[in-house]
């Protein structure tokens, strides 16, 4: 009889565990009246600011730095941005029967792996998936479990790691090769010997940092390595670092505030050479800041994409969706990276499937992205793999005070040779 209970009750465990495994993938799985499949994260119920109430609802989760992290003058903006995206796609009619909502479930971050995985923990029983993961090192303290639970997150970060990641659905050139075609660039503008790579540490600075080593290999420059902490009062060995090694050009991966610090003290106190930040560097507000004379005269900005004034069809509806805001490159970035979860939203639906495994299997079938012009035709091939799928244009800018951002465009969209030549066979920082 006790074997027996035991049997019993080692049954019943297995019962459980297997559900509760089957809720953490995806829960159950039900069909609405069109025989679509759903799961975690989409209700028959009208989303809470619903164009339509007739329609059913998508809830997708945004996780940002919005209060007091490095990144929360860019990623207001880029979060509000996704908010103006989606509500011009439910305008439109939505996807299918559903509208998308992406108002809900935000939670702030603050920049921080920690509080990232605690409110990413929060919101995911109630989300299909994430409209935006903001930042490298805390989506990185995620992506585990979003593997396992098959949650898909457009991320607010370019790191090359994500080309290897089915579950991030990445927009635009990677750190590393942004950093591959900023150096083309000054080769031709500048020609520069002596290359350093002054970043935060994890695979943010760390893949841009890379990518620079592996264009000094390339082009036959010297290249230097030095890591910083994240904070404007934490700058004096970096600072000291590129006195000492005068390099030609120092390539920046870091918050805004910091750039400015290290652009404006290293330009003060005699640095005659040049910088280039990588695209999260620069705020607009830095040309308030008191290194905006040292920014003007030695600083570029290498950027993933045009700026917020660039005539396309997709810059025009970014504009007319938020009229009246002060122009920001955060807004552009957030509408961008909204595009690729819009096309697999899409295909899940048109393939019967919008659970949570049906939307994975959606994105890897994609072959490309209507970015309306922002990207190149051929972006957003996640179906290709890593190497052959990576976008791999940059465009640089200049501080400008007169531009709406306040930069100006020194190069449009464009591939180098470095990078066109590179194979992506595994993450950059894997290499530094």
């Amino acid at each position: 009889m006790r074997r027996a209970t035991s049997r019993l009750a080692l049954g019943a465990a297995v019962v459980l565990l297997a559900g509760t495994l089957t809720a953490c993938r995806g829960g159950d799985t039900e069909s609405d009246a069109s025989g679509l499949k759903t799961d975690v994260g989409v209700t028959s119920e009208p989303c809470p600011e619903a164009v339509d109430k007739n329609k059913g609802c998508i809830y997708l989760g945004i996780i940002s730095d919005l209060t007091e992290g490095p990144f929360r003058a860019l990623a207001v903006p880029i979060t509000d941005a996704q908010k103006a995206f989606w509500k011009r796609v439910n305008t439109a009619g939505g996807i299918g029967d559903y509208e998308v909502d992406v108002t809900r479930y935000v939670r702030d971050n603050k920049y921080n792996p920690q509080t990232h995985n605690q409110v990413y923990q929060e919101i995911k029983p109630n989300v299909l998936a994430l409209a935006q993961s903001l930042g490298s090192p805390t989506t990185g303290a995620i992506l585990g479990d979003m593997k396992a639970n098959n949650v898909i997150a457009a991320p607010a970060a370019w790191t090359s790691g994500y080309a290897f990641e089915d579950v991030i659905i990445e927009s635009g050139a990677n750190y590393c090769v942004e950093s591959m075609n900023a150096l083309d660039y000054a080769r031709e503008a500048y020609s520069p010997k002596s290359l350093m790579a002054v970043h935060l540490a994890g695979d943010y600075g760390d893949d841009a940092a890379a990518g620079v080593k592996l264009a000094a290999q390339t082009l036959g420059m010297t290249f230097t390595d030095v890591k910083t902490d994240s904070g404007a009062d934490k700058q004096a060995g970096a600072i000291q670092a590129i006195l000492t090694g005068k390099p030609d050009l120092v390539v920046l991966t870091m918050g805004p505030a910091d750039a400015a610090t290290i652009v404006g003290q290293a330009v003060a106190r005699g640095f005659a050479g040049r910088f280039i930040g990588t695209s999260p560097t620069w705020n607009p507000a830095l040309l308030q800041s008191p290194a905006a004379p040292a920014l003007l005269a030695k600083y570029e900005q290498s950027a993933p994409w045009n700026s917020w004034s660039t005539d396309t069809p997709g810059h025009r509806a970014l504009r007319e969706a938020l009229p009246g805001v002060t122009p920001n490159d955060g807004y552009t970035a957030g509408w961008v990276w909204s595009y690729p979860m819009k096309a697999a939203l899409a295909k899940a639906v048109e393939d019967g499937d919008l659970t949570r495994a049906g939307l994975l299997k959606a994105v890897k079938s994609l072959t490309k992205v209507d970015y309306e012009g922002m990207l190149p035709d051929n972006a957003g091939n996640y179906a290709a793999g890593p190497n052959d799928g990576a976008v791999r244009v940059t465009a640089i800018y200049k501080p400008d005070p007169a531009g709406p951002t306040g930069v100006s465009r020194v190069r449009d969209l464009f591939t180098g040779p470095t990078a066109q030549a590179y194979t992506l066979d595994r993450p950059c920082y894997e290499k530094l």
